[in-house]
């Protein structure tokens, strides 16, 4: 058996066999990591790969449905709701039908004659009572009233929708009836202020009121389409996939060292 008796000598032997030891533990660690790494890597692969198949699956579904014609149909029918809510369709319903015209009462000495007529923003009044009233659509003397529809006075006329209108002015409006009628009669509403003055109103119920089509279409010169901007629900999930994914690179980066 060999026998070491230097001093120096054993010392230089017990360093040696430190640095062996330590290098086989860091190689050990090394494979334990890089081990590791591939795991990730097939575990992300996994995910991808499942993804892959639902994206699949989705097109291989509405492709069917395209050659069905089930999503033609679909967008067709989004199409006219679209197209009804523009006022581009007309459309028909229960509802109510109020007349309004300007009063025959005499007008007295000193009184301003303007006060016995109906002017524009009496009409806002109204179609404003209506809307907040829950009218799904509104027409006044047949012109369709939509979002960009004008209401203002022209000499002895309103126009609306680039058309001049004279009085009796008759608005037609859908939806509950008794909720519309309701909102015009409320106490001390528009109607009773007209009848203050003399304008004479009558309002009716109607289960077959009939809303035309606009007549203008309206097109965007200066406005375009906003994008969406992601919910926090899904800047939480980029973020995390992000953190994810650096840590992924982080670990991938470390195993690579010797």
């Amino acid at each position: 058996m060999f026998t070491i008796n230097n001093r120096y000598t054993k010392i230089l032997v017990f360093f040696v066999c430190l640095a062996l030891g330590f290098m086989i533990t860091m190689q050990l660690k090394s494979k334990k990591h890089q081990s590791s790494v591939v795991v990730q890597r097939a575990e992300e692969l996994s995910v991808r790969l499942k993804e892959a198949e639902a994206d699949r699956d989705k097109l291989a579904k509405q492709l069917d449905e395209i050659k069905s014609g089930e999503m033609e149909a679909s967008y067709l029918q989004e199409l006219e709701r679209v197209k009804s809510r523009a006022g581009e369709t007309a459309l028909e319903g229960k509802g109510v039908i109020l007349t309004i015209d300007d009063s025959k009462q005499a007008v007295k000495a000193g009184e301003n004659k303007n006060l016995y007529i109906i002017h524009d923003e009496d009409l806002l009044r109204v179609v404003n009572e209506l809307r907040a009233a829950g009218a799904e659509a509104i027409s006044l003397n047949g012109q369709r009233l939509t979002a960009a529809s004008e209401i203002r006075c022209v000499g002895p006329t309103v126009l609306v929708n680039e058309t001049r209108l004279a009085a009796p002015f008759v608005i037609s409006a859908i939806g509950d009836p008794q909720t519309l009628e309701s909102s015009l009669k409320l106490r001390g509403g528009v109607l009773e202020n007209f009848k203050f003055w003399g304008i004479r109103a009558d309002v009716k119920k109607s289960d077959q009121v009939k809303i035309p089509a606009a007549k203008v279409g309206h097109e965007f010169q200066f406005a375009k389409v906003a994008k969406e901007e992601p919910k926090e629900a899904e800047k939480e999930d980029k973020a995390a996939s992000a953190k994810n994914e650096s840590g992924k690179k982080d670990a991938q980066n470390g195993g690579q060292k010797p």
